[in-house]
């Protein structure tokens, strides 16, 4: 009698077999598999011209600076409008925003003592004006606010000077936001800071102060680096020094503004978005083409070539201006309210207001996961250096939303020279160079897409 297999040991064997001459399962492809030869494309067509630098001019050439509650803010909306629509981009609008409206007006300092001579000076945002005439009073110079407070009994009747040497922005600047605050408690009747500059070439830097709402308001202002090193100088010899002070500032009642923004709508999931750009305001001197209209015009000109190019991320991704970032950030916790049901579907912010430099990478803020994901798309940068990706990503404009959870990034730039112009009359388009914007373009615009684009969106830290 022939043997038989029973059917048991027939089926084991099919099923070896079978898994024997079945396929291996495809292997998903990596970011840089999937993406290369996009980025490497998005590279080429950003350097391929000088656009971004050349829309830069135009804006700060034809509208000046953009202080919040000006009309040259407005006409310079009125202008981003038509071009996004003449772009092609979709759902272009100014979303209202009412910001605060600080004049300027009529300013100067002179010294009177030990000799005559005009100090280089810009009044503070915010600073209260002078009494008419202004004021003419005796200078105590101090290092540092711990030096004024042990000569606080000397400052009472006098304009109290700041000479605080600039290290880094974030100790120096709390000398530019208090002194004022400082100075008044001690009894002085104006506050002088030397500017919040890295480098100068006697060209004094505004920016926003504060007062404590409790005690006096006096005048504040900067002057140039070299002209506070020269008082404290003249202060070492024990000269009295003795200025005149006349600040017409003024504040007046809020005045309506607007976010200003434009979408390239994505193609599977058009209520995703990624959310990117900078701030549309600049303070009043120069015309802001570093802070940051450079911001701006780099992420808007990102989602332009995306489109030009005809690629069409799963997600929507959406370029903004923010409007009021320098004195007031009224234009972030706008978008923050507008949106606010929205946010969770919000994938990535990202917010350039570093100086449109040459980038470096990208800094970011959020979960563990979503970091490793953003390393990878970074990699693909690496032919023009800007493929570094660390922690600690973010910004004024997106720090309202990114609160409520949304992932944050901000690209690192070579910003050495940031604060040489920051704020100053000096902020003007001949300080960036059209192949750094183009690099920094296509960085944005990599980024932007595939985070856009990829099949899941990044994952959040856990609430």
């Amino acid at each position: 009698m022939p043997r038989t297999r029973s059917p048991y040991v027939v089926c084991t064997l099919a099923g070896a077999l079978l898994t024997a001459t079945a396929p291996a399962p495809a292997r998903a492809q990596t970011i840089a598999e999937r993406y290369q030869a996009t980025a490497d494309r998005l590279v080429a067509a950003a350097l391929a011209d000088s656009a971004a630098w050349n829309r830069l001019a135009e804006l700060t050439d034809r509208f000046g600076h953009r202080l919040s509650g000006s009309e040259a803010l407005e006409r310079a909306i009125d202008w981003i409008i038509a071009e996004m629509q003449r772009d092609g981009l979709a759902n272009v609008r100014g979303e209202p925003v009412m910001v605060p409206r600080w004049v300027r007006g009529e300013e100067s300092a002179e010294l009177v003592r030990p000799r005559p001579a005009r100090l280089a000076m810009l009044g503070l945002g915010g600073s209260v004006g002078t009494p008419r005439g202004g004021i003419e009073a005796e200078v105590l110079v101090v290092g540092n606010r711990e030096e004024l407070d042990r000569r606080a009994a000397e400052a009472r009747g006098k304009i109290v000077l700041f000479d605080v040497p600039f290290t880094t922005y974030g100790a120096t600047v709390q000398y530019r936001t208090n002194a004022a605050t400082w100075a008044a408690q001690a009894g002085a009747v104006a506050a002088l800071i030397r500017s919040v500059a890295s480098y100068s070439m006697r060209s004094p830097h505004t920016g926003a102060m504060r007062y404590d709402t409790t005690g006096p308001r006096i005048p504040a202002a900067a002057l140039s680096v070299e002209d506070a090193a020269m008082l404290h100088r003249m202060a070492n010899r024990g000269e009295r020094i003795v200025v005149r002070l006349v600040m017409n500032a003024e504040t007046l009642p809020d005045a309506p503004s607007r976010n200003v923004m434009g979408e390239l709508v994505g193609r599977e999931r058009p209520d995703e978005v990624v959310v990117m750009g900078g701030h549309i305001d600049s303070w009043d001197v120069g015309t802001g083409a570093m802070d940051d209209a450079g911001g701006v015009v780099v992420a808007w000109e990102a989602v332009r070539l995306l489109r030009r190019l005809g690629l069409q991320p799963r997600r929507t991704i959406r370029v903004v201006g923010w409007t009021n970032e320098e004195n007031g950030l009224r234009g972030g916790t706008a978008y923050r309210d507008a949106h606010a049901v929205e946010l969770d579907r919000h994938v990535l912010a990202i917010e350039s207001d570093g100086g449109a430099f040459r980038p470096r990478g990208f800094s970011f803020s959020g979960s563990d996961s979503a970091l490793a994901v953003v390393r990878q798309i970074g990699r693909l940068l690496a032919a023009i250096g800007a493929d570094s990706v660390g922690r600690g990503g973010g910004g004024a404009d997106i720090g309202p939303i990114s609160q409520r959870g949304v992932p944050a990034m901000s690209p690192m730039v070579d910003g050495q020279r940031y604060f040489w112009f920051h704020h100053s009359p000096a902020d003007t388009a001949d300080k960036l160079d059209p192949r750094d914007m183009g690099q920094l373009v296509a960085a944005m615009a990599v980024m932007a897409y595939v985070v856009a684009d990829l099949p899941e969106p990044l994952p959040r830290v856990r609430r």
